[in-house]
């Protein structure tokens, strides 16, 4: 008995300790262990702002969606059979499914995440069905919670600029993957909440407790874009490209008196809603990111700098000779000629490389390239999209004079195309430079730089004397007689433009046979409203930018002008005279 009394005294000595332990010494952390134990956390997610047009049309929108959640404690009595059902109806990954069907200690793991609604439930109640607990109640394995499914509706419009998201992260974040869905994704994203409630047999308990941090939703992107106008610009972009064998194209329209962007299409280009067909090099807008010589549409540049400077005038007279010697190779124009009398705007309306050479001949050292960097080249425009270039203007020891030639005429330099659509639409802008814009009103990318209409400065870069009398050699382009380029007109409207052929640079850093077309222009010519610029790269042999992206211009050009209401000025062309 003294034995018997001594064993029974060590154990409850024992208990005694334990309660000591659990209740004086360290109750909190118990209490909280306990706690863990039969409570749930589950993400609230935040609404993702929108992208919309400038009129408000929805070019990537949220839409009602579900997440799969698995509670571990009693799917892993059925993991590898339920794990088959779900890698077949959902495509999930049937490893780390059945990994977290069968994860010790918890009662949360996401199975799948983003599946719309209404196939989120029918899963969940054919689980149900073919699954029950051991006392033949429904399956409580399984259930689903708000999380919110972002889609493009318009499919390939406007997919180089918006990008996509991929699978959200384990933590609910959002995985932007491309275009404006990545530059400004904090902006989109807003801040997911959260929910802590109590459960009790993998159910929440009724009159539990419960603690909500509600979501935070994001911001609205409302883009300078027309979804309309971008639609019909891909498909003429499209058409012309693939009708002169080219390997890609950019087209650009912009708002003269605002700068801002109301189409920026580039083709090939991919489906938002379906990205993974694509090649990855796609997940871009090529308008910012590759850069080329821009060839004779810096003419204009080139020319309406010497007018401002008072170093040239339209009906100035020039001896053009079919070849110039200088340096270590002769410089031509696209056709033989003899000596020609030409004023300077039969110059720019033939888009004579030798006379825009003798007439760049005036300005003093260093004054041509002051001049293009006010007009924005060899400068980012910081649009709002990341991967944008600067292109490249050579300066000091590289700018020697046979450079020098050779950009008075646009080679020897590269740009982007909303860089060169910008420039030109200087000279429809009466001489202001307006940045342009991508972004209505304000935002802040995830690099904190503000961006948008409201951020977009103006710079006068000539004078608009010198503007006028540069729009109206431009006009001498499209005159069916003398010009290179009359397809480019539109019947009824002043239209002034300018012709680009320049050759391509390969890989290896040389010529690589290929040319880049272009052209470039802004209508009514004497009241300018938008200015349109079309470029298509290694189009078949032959190919000019009068013929191949001239006549895309004056599709896009007459599409615009009737879609927003303008009506021709009632004026003629001008007769400015190209010969003497």
């Amino acid at each position: 008995m003294q034995i018997g009394f001594l064993l029974i005294a060590i154990v409850l000595s024992v208990f005694a300790g334990r309660l000591v332990q659990l209740q004086a010494i360290d109750p909190g952390s118990y209490a909280q262990m306990a706690a863990r134990e039969g409570r749930a956390t589950v993400v609230l997610p935040a609404t993702r702002g929108e992208i919309l047009d400038r009129n408000g049309e929805a070019l990537a929108e949220t839409v009602d969606g579900r997440m799969i959640i698995a509670d571990p404690a009693v799917t892993k009595k059925v993991a590898p059979e339920l794990a088959t059902m779900l890698a077949r109806r959902l495509g999930v990954d049937y490893f780390q499914t059945l990994e977290r069907l069968r994860v010790e200690g918890s009662r949360f793991q996401y199975v799948a995440r983003q599946v719309p609604a209404s196939k989120a439930q029918k899963v969940v109640a054919d689980v149900r069905k073919k699954f029950t607990d051991d006392d033949g109640r429904p399956f409580a394995g399984l259930s689903t919670e708000r999380d919110p499914l972002r889609i493009y509706p318009n499919d390939d419009v406007a997919a180089n600029l918006l990008g996509f998201l991929g699978t959200p992260r384990d933590d609910g974040s959002a995985q932007a993957l491309a275009g404006l869905e990545t530059s400004f994704n904090t902006w989109l994203s807003g801040k997911d909440g959260e929910a802590t409630y109590e459960v009790g047999a993998g159910n929440q308990i009724p009159l539990g407790d419960k603690t909500v941090t509600p979501a935070v939703d994001g911001r609205d992107l409302r883009l300078t874009i027309d979804r309309d106008l971008q639609f019909y610009t891909q498909r003429i972009l499209q058409q012309t490209v693939t009708r002169a064998a080219g390997q890609s194209g950019i087209a650009v329209v912009m708002d003269s008196r605002t700068g801002q962007l109301l189409a920026l299409a580039d083709y090939p280009t991919y489906d938002a809603s379906d990205p993974y067909r694509y090649d990855e090099g796609l997940y871009k807008s090529s308008a910012l990111t590759d850069v080329y010589e821009p060839g004779s549409v810096e003419k204009v540049l080139t020319i309406s700098s010497l007018v401002d400077a008072g170093l040239a005038f339209k009906e100035q007279k020039f001896r053009v000779p079919g070849k110039l010697y200088r340096q270590d190779r002769p410089i031509g124009d696209y056709w033989d000629h003899g000596t020609l009398r030409l004023t300077l705007a039969g110059i720019l309306a033939k888009s004579s490389n030798v006379g825009t050479v003798l007439a760049a001949d005036q300005f003093r050292r260093g004054a041509l390239r002051r001049y293009l960097t006010a007009f924005g080249l060899g400068q980012r425009t910081d649009i709002g999209l990341g991967g944008e270039t600067n292109g490249i203007v050579p300066k000091g020891a590289a700018w020697t004079s046979q450079v020098g030639d050779r950009i008075a005429f646009g080679q020897s330099l590269s740009v982007n195309a909303v860089q060169m659509a910008a420039a030109v639409n200087t000279i429809a802008n009466g001489g202001v430079r307006i940045a342009p814009s991508l972004v209505q009103g304000a935002a802040t990318t995830d690099k904190g730089q503000q961006v948008g209409s409201d951020q977009a400065a103006t710079t006068r870069v000539i004078s608009a004397d010198a503007a006028r009398e540069t729009m109206l050699m431009m006009e001498r382009v499209l005159d069916p007689e003398e010009g290179v380029a009359p397809g480019a007109a539109v019947p009824g409207y002043r239209v002034a433009g300018k012709t680009g052929t320049a050759q391509r640079v390969g890989e290896d850093g040389t010529y690589d046979g290929s040319t880049t077309v272009s052209f470039a222009g802004f209508a009514p010519a004497d009241d300018p409203r938008f200015t349109i610029y079309v470029v298509v790269h290694s189009p078949r042999a032959g190919s000019g930018g009068g013929s191949v992206a001239g006549p895309a211009f004056s599709k896009l050009m007459s599409y615009t002008l009737r879609r927003y209401g303008v009506p021709p000025t009632g004026g003629k062309p001008n007769q400015t005279p190209v010969e003497w």
